[in-house]
């Protein structure tokens, strides 16, 4: 798949959704399990199946969709997130924003919960094809390096970004590992980029490739040019992690 240009209203259609995604989604599997981690799902993002219900909570493009699995029968429900408030998305999910949440230092505030809110589709659908593109690739990597004992891969509310984190030094007491995955933008970098970002000082190899405080990055535009992003990702977040494991070899 090749990635699009990204819409003028990227950034206020994910800043929303990363909204909703702690907020609704995050929260409802909080709330059963103490667990938030998310997951890449068909057209964007959801929790992993959980309860007795065999409960599922999950954004897919313009939609918030719940879908349960009862001793009697499935069911699917879905209501569109733009003119919704988060107070409607949140009782449709069967959700209590009053209660505490945390999920980390940078949880966004609930903020008003009863005004409507507002994405555009294609900023949606671009963000899900951004995820798409980070998991596959991250799917790559572990298929790659089966021996470097990869966390499972999620998405995580509180930065909205898919990573894992991988050993590149099994021998080491403390097992010196590597954060990989892939942001849709943030403080630090508008626009979507691939993040490697070692949990120690080791930066070897060339200077160039470490283009970060907290490592090395690869922007969106960059994939977009590639023939498959998917390809070139992997590539990335692979190349990387070998920098860091000729270390320790």
């Amino acid at each position: 798949m090749k990635l699009p240009e990204l819409p003028d209203s990227f950034t206020d259609t994910r800043d929303t959704l990363q909204r909703i995604a702690v907020h609704v989604v995050a929260r409802a599997r909080e709330q059963a399990t103490g667990r938030f981690g998310l997951r890449v799902t068909s057209g964007g993002f959801g929790t992993p199946t959980f309860g007795d219900d065999v409960r599922r909570v999950r954004l897919s493009r313009g939609l918030l969709v719940v879908e349960t699995a009862g001793p009697e029968r499935a069911v699917t429900r879905a209501r569109a997130i733009d003119g919704s408030s988060l107070a409607e998305l949140a009782a449709f999910a069967e959700v209590d924003l009053a209660a505490d949440l945390d999920v980390g230092h940078d949880t966004p505030p609930v903020g008003d919960a009863d005004e409507p809110l507002a994405i555009d589709v294609r900023a949606a659908r671009a963000l899900s094809g951004w995820y798409t593109v980070v998991g596959e690739a991250l799917d790559a990597f572990v298929a790659a390096r089966p021996d470097a004992a990869s966390s499972a891969i999620q998405l995580w509310p509180e930065h909205f970004d898919v990573a894992i984190d991988a050993a590149f030094d099994l021998s080491a007491a403390d097992e010196r590992r590597v954060n990989l995955g892939g942001s849709p933008g943030d403080g630090f970098h508008a626009t979507p980029y691939l993040y490697v970002g070692p949990w120690t000082e080791d930066r070897p190899g060339d200077d160039g490739f470490w283009n970060a405080p907290f490592g090395a990055v690869l922007g969106y535009d960059e994939l977009r040019a590639a023939d498959d992003p998917v390809d070139a990702a992997a590539a990335f977040l692979i190349g990387g992690f070998d920098r860091l494991a000729r270390t320790a070899a």
